[in-house]
């Protein structure tokens, strides 16, 4: 499967590394996997949530364009599994945006999920929320565990520490996003939907897959699982698979236990790892990202010079600092659109032939908690209208089970490009999905009066 070059360079400018302490306690571990047979049925999720959880209004305010409300509570996670939520992580902080004043009768919300990176409020809500306004949609955007608020004070921009972590981030946001759709049920808003980029598409197709009701879902730039964005896509990279080696074999619960309570639900001889991790890289210049960083070409600028014009690969100066040597560097980036796959450096091929037990056990671990085949099928599936990018570099779909025929219903639609120039320009589509996706819903659900006096 193609990948795009862009997603392919942008991720080797980043610094950002993940799991730089390993997997994590292994008998959290072993709690996670368990509750993860909870949280993964319907009916077993809603009862860990009370329909009147409480919820703190911190303040509320209106301005020109819109009303702003912050609230939080505690993560209903954090009760449930005591000791594996870090003390920043357990209060969960939002904002409701809503329009001064409604279209019609209809007053829907949708809760907007983070995509890696997106600390605070602000990206999400000039980006997505009051855009979207303009359409008669307010917003609730919901701080990302282990982000912004929530961040653990040792921890390093978005670079959690521990496999774990992201088990951990999961579990609070499918609750959290129980609390608050509830909590908006309760207020009369309607019809209700969760959106997210990313990352965030995935979490916001976990957090459906519980709410007992019709639920309007738009995933963008995710998947059926989050297995082969750590072992196979341009994100793998960013792992120490030798520390990780190291520790799988350093504890017996890892590597007899743990590993024999993962299943990988994805044919493993048709994804990438099961081919061989053979010297790729001669089918193109490996070294262009390191030249680009000798030049001091950052990722924003990057960004600002790569335009799509039908595709990737037309290339002009928007605001960068021009060099002749940068001029140079980028102009060869627009000379192919695409890679015939993801190929890693030498590097990280040698580290993960290494690794295998640790790639494996990975893949293992992500399928377990992350696979929407192991979580409950929504309600309806006609209000699911998931946005994937062809050439995606972050998030490989080769040998990965099909969103739609998981969810038989869902609708997907694929955008000529890859993740990072999917995200950059074409923001605008996310936007009308979750639009259209309103609009079926309306069809479905009857009118109810806000009691917008109760926040």
């Amino acid at each position: 499967m193609p990948v795009s070059r862009l997603d392919v360079i942008y991720r080797k400018l980043l610094l950002t590394k993940f799991f730089t302490k390993g997997w994590g306690v292994p008998g959290h571990l072993k709690r996670l996997f368990q509750f993860r047979k909870i949280i993964s049925n319907r009916q077993t999720c809603c009862d860990l949530v009370p329909k009147d959880y409480p919820i703190q209004i911190i303040n509320s305010q209106k301005y020109v364009d819109c009303h702003i409300i912050e609230g939080k509570f505690q993560s209903p996670f954090a009760l449930h599994l005591e000791g594996l939520v870090p003390p920043e992580v357990q209060d969960a902080y939002f904002q409701m945006v809503l329009p001064l004043r409604w279209k019609n009768e209809h007053k829907p919300i949708c809760i907007h999920l983070a995509g890696t990176g997106d600390h605070y409020f602000w990206r999400r809500r000039n980006i997505m929320a009051k855009p979207l306004l303009k359409a008669g949609i307010g917003a609730i955007i919901l701080e990302n565990p282990f982000y912004g608020l929530r961040k653990p004070k040792k921890q390093v921009r978005s670079s959690v520490h521990y496999v774990s972590d992201i088990f951990v981030m999961g579990g609070c946001l499918i609750l959290e996003c129980l609390v608050l759709l509830h909590w908006c049920e309760q207020l009369g808003f309607g019809p209700l939907g969760i959106t997210g980029i990313s990352m965030g598409g995935h979490m916001a197709s976990l957090a459906a897959t519980n709410w007992p009701k019709p639920l309007v879902l738009v995933p963008c730039l995710s998947w059926s699982t989050a297995s082969s964005v750590f072992t196979e896509g341009v994100m793998s990279e960013s792992i120490n698979w030798d520390m990780l080696q190291e520790q799988y074999f350093s504890d017996a619960l890892y590597c007899e236990e743990l590993s024999k309570a993962c299943k990988i639900v994805d044919d493993p001889f048709a994804c990438n790892l099961s081919k061989g991790l053979t010297d790729y890289h001669d089918q193109y210049d490996m070294d262009l990202a390191d030249e680009l960083k000798s030049s001091y070409v950052t990722p924003y600028e990057l960004v600002n010079v790569i335009k799509i014009n039908g595709g990737e690969n037309s290339c002009r100066a928007v605001s960068y600092k021009s060099t002749p040597a940068k001029d140079h560097l980028l102009s060869r980036i627009e000379s192919i659109k695409n890679v015939p796959s993801f190929i890693p450096s030498k590097s990280i091929i040698e580290m993960k032939k290494r690794a295998k037990e640790a790639l494996w056990f990975m893949r293992g671990m992500m399928d377990e908690c992350t696979h929407l085949k192991n979580f409950s099928v929504p309600i309806d599936t006609s209000l699911v209208i998931s946005i994937t990018a062809k050439t995606d570099g972050y998030v490989p779909r080769r040998g990965v089970s099909k969103l739609d025929e998981i969810w038989p219903g869902a609708t997907v639609k694929y955008l000529d490009c890859g993740h990072v120039g999917a995200y950059i320009w074409y923001r605008n589509i996310f936007r009308d999905a979750i639009i259209e996706a309103f609009e079926k819903a309306k069809k479905k659900t009857p009118p109810l009066s806000p009691n917008i006096h109760q926040i």
